[in-house]
């Protein structure tokens, strides 16, 4: 027997005459729309396959994306950024992050321009890989800067707990990590909700982990549908159909189409850890929203000693920083524009050349309309 290839894994959730019956669904239950309705997508993976399957270009003209706040690199602010940069400089410290956090630009430049000035700075593609770092550096003090929404919390976690069961001394943590919700709950409340977002198309992976559970509130408070769908074009496509099928029965539900990974409660084991670890913060600032009350976490108290930002309290800068004036990647992250609204979008602001958070990040809105948008 051959071994199992990724692209069978996917090839369903990719067949074009499956998409096309749900175009057809999709465009009857249309049809009985009173008005358009707007749904924000949160996740930044769910925005990339609208942009790279052209979903948009399949569906009614009265279904109309919104693009959420679902990146954790494009919400990060000037001044955390700032602080991995603070960090980074400090003597004997090897400071790990993920990914796209290397280029995001805050007040005194990136973590690619600390690395130039000889910091070391490295990206890690797990959490994990602290450990090794650390072993083949005993003199040294690693950081790693946490970010990531729920998804990536449970893995800041479990480090955290082999640091403590083993006794590690030179690794530290800076906790970045936020909670999707209160965001969510932020942009329906008040004058907030000026782009009115009629349903969300709830993440995924997040999903995995905290269950269904967390976006209750929204039906059941708020009148606002919620379907958690997976990523792949089939999934979206069968997620927008429940939506408009729900708003045609006159129903406001929470709904999962990802079944095959998400269920309502989520991982409890990972829920324990993240719980065990870290606490809410009672206020943090997502970039181009602004402070959300309870969105992020921090380690506990109990855990000081392993908290870079307990530890270098006095390196680390705390005023607020503006974002570049030109870019409105705030707006993009609220849902009030798109990213080709943007007059230096495509021109001074590029995946190569970034002034906003939107474009840097590989999961930000503009990098999907850059990349998909027949601008290369």
């Amino acid at each position: 027997m051959s071994s199992l290839e990724l692209k069978e894994l996917y090839d369903g959730f990719r067949d074009p005459e499956v998409i096309k019956g749900f175009q057809k669904l999709i465009a009857a239950e249309a049809q009985k729309l009173p008005r358009t309705i707007n749904i924000m997508e949160v996740c930044g993976g769910h925005t990339h396959t609208i942009m790279k399957y052209g979903l948009t270009q399949l569906l009614p003209k009265n279904i109309n994306f919104i693009h959420g706040p679902g990146c954790p690199v494009c919400i990060m602010p000037k001044e955390r950024i700032d602080h991995a940069y603070r960090l980074a400089m400090l003597p004997n410290v090897i400071l790990l992050t993920l990914g796209d956090m290397i280029k995001v630009p805050g007040s005194l430049g990136t973590l690619q321009d600390a690395r130039s000035k000889g910091a070391d700075v490295r990206y890690v593609y797990s959490p994990m890989d602290a450990l090794k770092v650390a072993e083949e550096n005993p003199t040294k003090k690693i950081i790693f800067f946490a970010i990531g929404f729920e998804t990536t919390t449970p893995m800041s976690a479990a480090l955290i707990d082999i640091v403590i069961k083993r006794n590690i001394k030179n690794i530290f943590f800076h906790i970045n990590h936020v909670t999707v919700p209160e965001a969510m709950e932020l942009l329906i409340k008040g004058s907030d909700n000026d782009h009115c977002i009629d349903a969300f198309i709830g993440p995924s992976h997040v999903s995995v982990i905290s269950g269904a559970k967390i976006y209750a509130v929204f039906p059941e408070k708020y009148h606002i549908p919620v379907v958690v769908s997976g990523f792949e074009p089939v999934d979206m496509m069968e997620s927008i159909y429940m939506i408009v099928k729900q708003f045609n029965e006159g129903r406001s539900d929470l709904e999962v189409q990802y079944k095959r990974l998400v269920n309502f409660e989520g991982n409890t084991k990972a829920q324990a850890l993240v719980e065990y670890y870290f606490e809410k913060v009672d206020l943090f600032k997502w970039r181009g929203i602004g402070h959300i009350p309870r969105s992020a976490l921090k380690l506990r108290a109990e855990f000081a000693a392993l908290d870079a930002e307990v530890i270098y309290k006095e390196f680390l800068p705390y005023e607020e920083i503006n974002d570049h004036k030109l870019c409105i990647c705030g707006d993009i992250l609220r849902g009030r524009a798109k990213p080709q609204d943007c007059s230096v979008f495509g021109t001074a602001c590029k995946p190569t050349s970034p002034l906003g958070s939107c474009m840097v990040s590989s999961e930000g809105a503009c990098a999907a309309y850059y990349k998909y948008g027949n601008l290369i």
